[in-house]
């Protein structure tokens, strides 16, 4: 039950930030359904492996480079969800930055531990 409270704010989490974002588009909430799971693999597999192999760059910047990873997952994910189109790096960029802020604040406001 908790992976689907999850997997569901994800994708509320994906249509707010389409809301939220320009450039950043979800036809509907079975588009946002789909690309929330589609995300969740990327990052789970191709995220992991360049966050593992930028570790060095990652301490050299702080951080900022897995934004930058971020953004590209979320590039990659448009490109395989019929209905969830990103229209250039900047909106995956900005899109991954409000998409983390909002996914924290609805796990914050709907997960019970």
């Amino acid at each position: 039950m908790k992976i689907l409270v999850h997997w569901f704010l994800s994708a509320v989490a994906v249509w707010l930030v389409s809301e939220i974002v320009p450039g950043f588009m979800v036809a509907s909430l079975g588009s946002a359904l789909i690309a929330a799971a589609v995300i969740g693999l990327v990052n789970a597999t191709l995220g992991l492996v360049l966050k593992v192999l930028t570790f060095p760059f990652t301490i050299m910047t702080l951080g900022l480079i897995w934004l930058i990873i971020n953004g590209l997952m979320l590039l990659v994910a448009a490109q395989l969800v019929p209905g969830f189109a990103i229209t250039g790096f900047l909106a995956a960029f900005l899109g991954a930055i409000v998409l983390s802020i909002v996914n924290a604040i609805l796990r914050t406001l709907f997960e019970k531990d």
